[in-house]
């Protein structure tokens, strides 16, 4: 039963939901979510620690990047459930459409500015310029 509570807890918060939405879709980072959710970095890391401990997402370091996305195979039976539940959940949502949409046009290189040295000198010069 606790293993069952967890899971409905993690799925009891809107922002958690909406993770897990565009998780559906691909793998991203802590920024890339915090970009589409118009959340701050410590409030979207805390919502994965929760889904992570829920056993709904798990995460895989990649470099200087930590990468969520949904298990292929869940370890709870109940975890299992509700991503088959929810994949068929919310998709006609505005708000989720919305999300999604963004999620997908996102670029961790731009949002942070920290993929290459290269990338960072191009930003600056540009910004010089236009100053």
């Amino acid at each position: 039963m606790k293993t069952y509570l967890k899971v409905m807890k993690a799925l009891s918060d809107r922002n958690r939901v909406r993770i897990i939405k565009m998780l559906q879709r691909r793998e991203m980072c802590v920024c890339e979510m915090q970009a589409a959710l118009e959340l701050s970095q410590p409030s979207v890391s805390k919502h994965l620690k929760i889904l992570e401990e829920a056993g709904l997402v798990e995460s895989r370091k990649d470099g200087l990047w930590v990468n969520y996305r949904l298990p292929d195979k869940a370890d709870s039976p109940y975890a299992a459930h509700m991503h088959s539940v929810l994949a068929g959940w919310l998709n006609d949502d505005p708000e989720i459409k919305r999300i999604v949409r963004l999620a997908g046009g996102l670029d961790r290189c731009e949002i942070s500015g920290s993929c290459s040295p290269a990338r960072r000198k191009g930003t600056v010069a540009v910004a010089k310029q236009e100053a």
